[in-house]
């Protein structure tokens, strides 16, 4: 998130700075219905919102968007903040903006994580915390048996409440060359030597005459043996066996 940040082309760095007595006169005619007040005085209070995104610079969100979400939680503060009750307004409205922003990165992440399990995680890091402090070997083994649970549990749960990355993040950056995550992935059944194999090997099988691509495709896709092609197709069983023998060959052929 940027140090500096605009919104609907306003640099917040120039926003003004009520006084206590200000916002005080403001809050009594937004009340009353003034709507040339309320906007300043909304405005006034965009510091105060700033000031708490902030705090939430480590989360990998956008930064207007995480500002705008707190601006909704100040109009919520404005709209429901009751003057006789004799407290400050940044008293009252801190809570309701941090309760906006924290709900827009909850519901925003794709991610559904239960209660249980965020519980879970978060005694997991107590515990780790208490083995660091104890100057232990801390591992998943030593988590799992201070707290008696599977090995397993404690890496599910933790893998749970871990921000998602993308897979164009950055891992490496040297005089402009950068190595990203995806590059990092190699996956043994989908490489470019797989790719061509396929492709040659869809080729060759449109060469083939239809009964041959029929024979093939009922033996090798739906697992049918040759007595029951030569029912489904008509032929005997030795012509299947042969025309099938003979469809591999012109495939061979064409793949070498």
């Amino acid at each position: 998130m940027l140090q500096k940040v605009v919104i609907c082309g306003v640099d917040t760095s120039g926003l003004p700075l009520l006084s206590q007595k200000e916002q005080e006169e403001l809050m009594i005619k937004l009340k009353a219905g003034d709507a040339a007040a309320r906007e300043r005085f909304i405005v006034g209070n965009m510091r105060l919102v700033l000031s708490l995104v902030r705090r939430f610079w480590a989360k990998k969100a956008n930064a207007d968007d995480v500002f705008q979400a707190g601006c909704v939680g100040l109009i919520k503060a404005i709209d429901n903040f009751d003057i006789s009750v004799g407290v400050k307004f940044s008293t009252y409205a801190v809570p309701m903006i941090l309760g906006e922003i924290k709900r827009y990165l909850r519901d925003g992440n794709s991610l559904r994580v239960s209660r249980s399990i965020r519980d879970t995680a978060y005694q997991i890091l107590k515990v780790r915390e208490k083995l660091e402090e104890a100057d232990e070997d801390v591992t998943y083994d030593a988590i799992a048996a201070e707290m008696n649970i599977a090995v397993s549990e404690v890496a599910y749960a933790l893998d749970a409440i871990s921000d998602p990355v993308s897979l164009y993040d950055p891992v490496y950056n040297k005089s402009g060359d950068t190595l990203l995550l995806m590059d990092q992935i190699f996956d043994a059944k989908n490489n470019d030597e797989v790719w061509t194999e396929k492709a040659a090997l869809y080729e060759a099988i449109a060469k083939l005459e239809n009964r041959e691509k029929r024979i093939l495709f009922l033996r090798y896709f739906e697992g049918k043996t040759q007595t029951e092609i030569s029912s489904e197709v008509g032929i005997s069983q030795a012509q299947v066996s042969r025309l099938e023998k003979t469809a591999l060959k012109q495939i061979k052929a064409c793949i070498s």
